[in-house]
Parts: structure tokens; sequence; C-alpha cells
């Protein structure tokens, strides 16, 4: 049985997946990265003023984490740092991830009058914080290094007076 499995499974995965464990790696990312914009557009449209949409995705972060038992965060995080210095389709599946939530964030800054260039800068700021700060959470099993980022997130998008 253990064998006809291994082979059921080898099988199918060759089948649907012929570049092996990296395309397998790269279909599973784009799909982490798809869910992770899903959630961002929604926490994004959630708010009219990016400042308190940037809040809602942190508090929506950390819910989720808290609520998975602080196993359910990026695993697109975790595959950009196990690739560093590679040239991999693992390496650019979590680079067109990052950009896309950036381009998300931005966006949304640009709908809400930020300067172009504010806006570029601001969304690869808001992206990083709450990454790092997921990665926090989750070492530390506490919604608090999210809900503090999104506050402090929060008080630099309004420092524009916008």
């Amino acid at each position: 049985m253990t064998v006809t499995v291994c082979w059921s499974f080898r099988s199918c995965r060759s089948c649907f997946f012929p570049g092996g464990k990296e395309t397998v790696a790269v279909a599973a990312i784009r799909h982490s990265g798809a869910e992770f914009a899903e959630l961002l557009r929604r926490a994004l449209a959630a708010e009219d003023h990016p400042a308190d949409a940037v809040t809602a995705c942190a508090r929506e972060l950390a819910t989720g984490l808290r609520e998975s038992g602080w196993i359910d965060g990026c695993p697109v995080t975790a595959a950009a740092l196990e690739t560093l210095g590679t040239d991999s389709e693992i390496q650019q599946a979590c680079a067109d991830a990052l950009s896309q939530w950036e381009g998300l964030v931005h966006d949304k800054l640009l709908a809400g009058g930020y300067p172009p260039e504010d806006a570029r800068e601001l969304a690869t700021t808001v992206i990083s914080a709450l990454e790092g700060a997921e990665v926090t959470a989750q070492v530390t099993r506490s919604e608090a290094p999210l809900l503090a980022t999104g506050r402090q997130l929060t008080r630099l998008l309004r420092s524009y007076g916008i």
C-alpha cells in the first residue's frame, strides 16, 4: 500500500509539476502570495484612509496568527530567507509576491493623495514592517508586535497630513 501511494504521488506530482520539487515550491509560494494579496486587498478596501487601512491589515494578520496557534504565518518570507543568495525560481516567486503586495499598498496610498515617490517608499516600508512584525509575533506567540507596528505605521502615514 505504501509503495503504491508513494508511486501514485510521485507520478501525479510529475504529471502536474514536471519541474519537480522546485516547481511545487514555486506553485505553493504563488498560491500563498495570492492569498496574502487577497487579505491585503480586503483590509485596504475596508477603510477609506490608507493609515486606517494599514491598521486594519495589521489587526487582521494578528487575529489570523492567534487563531492558527501562531503557525499560519507567511510562507513567502520563510522561503525567501531559505533561498537567499540564489537565483532560483523560488526566489523570483518570493520577489514577485512582495512586489505585488507593495503595489497594492502603493495604489491605496496614491488614491489617498500621497505623492508618487513617497507612496512607493511608504509601500515598501509598510510591507517590510508588517512582514517583520508577523515573524516576531509568531516567535513570541503574541499579537503585540503586529498591533504595535500597525499603530506606528498609522502615525507615520498620518504625519504626512493627508
